[in-house]
């Protein structure tokens, strides 16, 4: 059983950490391979770019996704509805970032997404992480911390697809939802960022959408 944590409130993304011009033009590219229908070719590196960039420019992305979707049902995910942050009985996600917080911790579901999502922020303000200036290298640590941070990103979704879907489905939120993580999921398994071990509480979920070309 996979063990990770939890947290409280969910910050919004402050702002893209590369060359806006650049960003741009990659989202342009993004955006109009997404409206052809084609994850496969959404999700590819476009030629000549380098991958780093590209990885940045979907992080940002993504969390922001992630944050606009889980902020549609916060009121609904509540320390006493959601005590432990789990995706359903068999899997339960204890919190540790590997400096504030060594030792894994259990938080309720809010809390622990809080925590993530203060996280994930820190790292994309971080210019020695995601620089902003145009030259400036990314570490040689950046995928390794790029597959952490999509690792614990895919928690949330499995989440709320666990504990919360009956209420995305009366919201209306159930195409969104399922259109994200399905983009997710092509773009983790393009550049293997995400392990089957760690996507197996949507193990269902995922092959179904993997196999939906």
């Amino acid at each position: 059983m996979s063990r990770f944590g939890s947290s409280k409130t969910i910050r919004q993304v402050k702002g893209a950490k590369i060359d806006e011009q650049h960003r741009q033009e990659l989202l342009k590219h993004l955006n109009t391979t997404l409206l052809s229908g084609n994850l496969k070719e959404a999700v590819a590196l476009p030629e000549g770019e380098d991958q780093n960039e590209w990885l940045a420019v979907n992080t940002f992305d993504f969390f922001n996704q992630i944050n606009m979707l889980y902020g549609t049902i916060t009121e609904f995910c509540t320390k006493d509805s959601c005590p432990i942050m789990n995706a359903g009985p068999a899997y339960e996600f204890l919190w540790a970032d590997g400096k504030k917080v060594k030792k894994p911790v259990a938080l309720s579901a809010p809390e622990y997404i809080d925590e993530l999502m203060t996280w994930v922020q820190d790292l994309l303000d971080d210019e020695t992480m995601f620089p902003s200036q145009d030259g400036v290298p990314f570490p040689k640590s950046f995928k390794d911390t790029v597959k952490t941070i999509y690792k614990k990103l895919f928690r949330v979704f499995a989440h709320i697809y666990h504990a919360h879907n009956q209420k995305i489905v009366q919201l209306g939120e159930d195409a969104h939802l399922n259109t994200c993580f399905k983009h997710f999921l092509f773009f983790v398994k393009e550049f293997d960022l995400v392990s089957n071990s760690d996507l197996a509480p949507l193990e269902d979920l995922v092959k179904t959408f993997l196999s939906d070309k």
